[in-house]
């Protein structure tokens, strides 16, 4: 299993120091989400300051851009990092791709799964292996002159995974995808029992092995030395499942666990404004099935006993470059990263 970090981007200037120390951290990749940053710019200059962490996009909006246009950046990122690049996409949710990106929204699913297809034959033209000619039912693709042609890279093949949290998405990336990002609002039965049987359900369709699909999955991690550096940690959890849960796309996980009506009632609150009461609709029982809490000595053994054959990389949500303050913690994650991996 891998240990990867997860970032949420930060000024251009400051992810090259942050993507070395995240390789002497001994994580095996540093991802990218896109936040009020562009996660590719982030990637490149992550891959341009390491020479062995893998990078990705975790997750870049699909819809806002042609796939010839993330094909390019993917294929100059794959030569750049000597193939150390994942390409990572989703969907978003419509609010953002309308009213945001200023888009159209339909049929995410199919769309995003034809975007992959798309890609690779973009992909396969580059390369020199066939003229470029796609026609599909949202993109079509049958220009590539030798002037904007970027011409063969070493590496290729790039692997591209898409954002899943419903059974629909997750069987496109089982048909399409190398690999699914999984969203951090879940719970290892949600994996188990909805994600992996829908991926298996459409690699199967493909002809393909479920377990050619991996999961990458960002993990809430609540760690600390004592109680009061725990509890604090706990309620910085509480506040974010709270803002994930009111959004619909997540209330599948909500409702899986029979926590009916519990995402309705976060999005209420948060119309009005009122985060203390947010936070405080999300009981132990739920932290508890969508968190981790453990001691430093003990996260390693922890996350392998709960994701042990459900997940294919770990990577703690929200701590990219918190060595950085806190320079004792490089050590820490640097342990728990060998224990994870050895494991």
């Amino acid at each position: 299993m891998h240990f990867d970090c997860y970032s949420f981007g930060r000024p251009l200037r400051e992810i090259g120091p942050m993507a070395a120390g995240a390789e002497e951290a001994g994580f095996s990749a540093l991802w990218f989400t896109e936040s009020g940053h562009n996660p590719f710019v982030a990637a490149a200059a992550a891959a341009l300051a390491t020479r062995r962490l893998t990078v990705g996009t975790n997750i870049a909006v699909a819809f806002p851009r042609s796939p010839m246009v993330t094909a390019q950046v993917a294929w100059d990122l794959a030569q750049g990092s000597d193939g150390r690049f994942i390409l990572g996409l989703g969907s978003q949710v419509k609010a953002h791709i309308v009213r945001r990106f200023s888009v159209p929204f339909a049929r995410p699913a199919a769309r995003l799964g034809e975007y992959v297809l798309a890609l690779r034959a973009i992909f396969r033209a580059f390369q020199g292996e066939e003229p470029l000619r796609f026609d599909g039912e949202f993109y079509q693709f049958s220009l590539l002159t030798d002037f904007f042609n970027a011409g063969p890279i070493d590496h290729p093949d790039i692997p591209v995974y898409l954002a899943g949290v419903n059974t629909a998405m997750a069987t496109v990336a089982g048909r399409v995808a190398d690999g699914v990002n999984v969203h951090p609002l879940h719970s290892v039965r949600y994996l188990r029992e909805v994600v992996r049987p829908a991926v298996a359900s459409g690699a199967a369709a493909a002809g393909r092995r479920a377990g050619d699909v991996a999961l990458a999955v960002p993990v809430f991690m609540i760690v600390g030395e004592d109680e009061r550096e725990l509890a604090a940690q706990r309620e910085s959890v509480r506040r974010q499942v709270a803002f994930y849960g009111s959004t619909p796309a997540y209330r599948p996980v909500f409702e899986f666990h029979g926590w009916d009506g519990v995402s309705e009632e976060l999005g209420e609150l948060q119309r009005r404004g009122d985060h203390a009461a947010m936070s405080a609709t999300i009981t132990d029982e739920m932290l508890g099935e969508v968190s981790v809490t453990a001691g430093w000595d003990d996260l390693a053994a922890v996350l392998l006993d709960r994701y042990r054959g459900v997940a294919d990389r770990l990577m703690p949500y929200g701590t990219a470059g918190d060595w950085e303050r806190r320079p004792e913690l490089a050590e820490r994650w640097r342990a728990v990263a060998g224990a994870v991996m050895r494991g």
